[in-house]
């Protein structure tokens, strides 16, 4: 990754009396704010505002009064106290950090902690350490306890995330203390946190890597290096393999790139007897010209993150393997830079795929489904999985339906949607369900081949739904639960947003791993 998490920590111990705030390098101290409750126009103060306002001497709740808070999840609003003038004078806070953080924590669910914590980290970014009374009360279980720190640190680490860059280093996130919570829990909270935000910066890294260092053999090394050190098994099947064994897709779309195709396979394997194999295919287009049917330039310029599939699917098998989840997981990433040259791929081309299978080729700025094709079909054959998942930034039709925030799942197996939309919920990246209709097979006719790539009644629209139903021929349907998720509107943001950065996103890491953390993945 470009930088390190900041350092998170836990102290046991109150506002009142704890010594930390004496100590040098704590530049501020957070408190959280809820909003006014049963008709009250009052804030809720939250754990440790009391303690606070009394040992700095200063009425806190009239500070969020004046700020306009209403303790919505995400607001922070920062107080910066006077230092005294002369020797005479002595402040109440002379002695404590001079910046108060008042954080709004929404209901306190944990999406609203979540929150809660991005925004002190982007109020805070710059400083050294930053204290925070965590909000929780005595009366909370020390498994909510753990809930309230794992969310609040998610959503610090998930938006301390710097802005990507090649030249000088941006500036830093604090480093955290949490005041109050201790125990073996509440550190396995913390520890969880940070393993889903190093997989989550490392999607958004390698997404951000411009496509002038991110080639599809650079791409491999990347999976090559960090599987290894990681302790995970690793294949990388290179242009000589992928044309003696028939992958078709990928030689296609990379045909026309100075830079030759990847396949990638890294796979964790659990200690636990008989763990099921679930195979996570991502899409990895280092770059999309759109090849022939070349793309306008304004479409062109985000495209060096047109491999988000490929990213997110990495990262989570290496989040998956960090965090001990009970199940086997493998990444198959299909690596190709879609460029023109005079090998390009064309359209009218007939390509056969891993496995037999052909594909009529209409338009060239189809590539996703192309390699997808490849190396699902290759999944399945050969890695022998329970179940299957591919991500990929794969149609605009879904972001014009979704928009850049929800990404779009479609799956043949009732069960497995149901479970990947609740792990979505969960950790803050919820998916959208949209139908596999069976009355638009026929959009993928062709004459000249056993399917056609995009559909032959332009239109006739659902393209996010017909390029579902051309993947899931290559899953050999009814034999393996499959899912399909369509990340390419909220792979990207235009802004920064609660734990979202600007930029990429890494957006289906946390889902993933939330849904891989979970004894059951599909029912029945």
């Amino acid at each position: 990754m470009a930088s390190a998490l900041p350092k998170v920590t836990l102290a046991a111990g109150e506002v009142a009396s704890t010594p930390l705030l004496a100590s040098a390098g704590v530049d501020a101290l957070a408190v959280p704010v809820g909003p006014p409750t049963d008709g009250d126009d009052a804030l809720t103060p939250g754990a440790g505002a009391a303690q606070a306002a009394a040992r700095y001497g200063i009425d806190l709740a009239g500070l969020a009064e004046r700020a306009k808070m209403t303790g919505e999840a995400g607001q922070a609003h920062v107080v910066d106290l006077p230092d005294a003038v002369g020797s005479a004078v002595h402040l109440p806070w002379q002695d404590l950090p001079a910046r108060l953080v008042l954080v709004g924590t929404g209901a306190g669910t944990s999406g609203d902690l979540r929150r809660a914590g991005a925004g002190l980290a982007r109020a805070t970014r710059g400083l050294d350490q930053v204290v925070m009374t965590v909000a929780t009360t005595a009366a909370d279980s020390a498994s909510r306890a753990a809930e309230v720190v794992r969310a609040l640190v998610e959503g610090y680490l998930l938006a301390a995330y710097p802005p990507f860059t090649v030249t000088t280093p941006a500036q830093p996130a604090a480093g955290l203390v949490l005041l109050g919570p201790d125990g073996t829990r509440a550190e396995a909270a913390v520890t969880a946190a940070q393993g889903i935000a190093e997989a989550t910066w490392l999607a958004r890294d390698l997404t951000a890597t411009p496509a002038s260092t991110k080639t599809p053999a650079w791409l491999a090394q990347q999976a090559l290096r960090r599987a290894k050190a990681a302790g995970l098994q690793v294949e990388v099947l290179g242009p000589r393999r992928l044309a003696a064994e028939g992958f078709g897709g990928l030689l296609a779309v990379g045909g026309g790139s100075a830079s030759p195709p990847r396949l990638v396979r890294v796979t964790y394997v659990p200690q636990v007897t008989h763990a099921r194999h679930v195979v996570i295919v991502g899409k990895g287009i280092t770059f999309d010209t759109g090849g022939l049917c070349i793309k306008p330039r304004e479409a062109m310029v985000t495209m060096k993150t047109d491999m988000a599939g490929a990213g997110v699917a990495l990262a989570t098998v290496l989040g998956a393997a960090a965090l001990g989840v009970p199940h086997r997981v493998s990444a198959v990433l299909a690596c190709a830079e879609n460029h023109v040259g005079g090998s390009s791929y064309r359209p009218g081309d007939v390509v056969t795929i891993h496995g037999g299978r052909t594909v009529e080729v209409v338009n060239t700025d189809a590539e996703g489904r192309m390699v997808l094709a490849d190396a699902l079909d290759w999944a399945v054959t050969t890695l022998a999985p329970d179940v299957v998942v591919d991500v990929a930034t794969l149609t605009g039709a879904a972001k014009v339906a979704l928009g850049t925030t929800t990404g779009a799942l479609l799956s043949d197996d009732d069960d497995l949607a149901a479970a990947l939309l609740a792990a979505g919920d969960a950790a803050g990246e919820p998916p959208w369900p949209l139908p596999l209709v069976e009355g638009y097979g026929p959009y993928l006719d062709s004459a000249v081949a056993d399917v056609r790539q995009v559909s032959n009644d332009e239109r006739a629209g659902a393209g996010a739904i017909v390029a579902a139903l051309l993947l899931r021929q290559f899953v050999r349907p009814g034999r393996v639960p499959w899912a399909h998720l369509d990340i390419a509107g909220p792979a990207r943001s235009a802004a920064a947003r609660h734990e979202v950065p600007e930029g990429s996103t890494g957006f289906g890491v946390r889902l993933l791993l939330a849904w891989l953390s979970t004894p059951v993945l599909v029912e029945g």
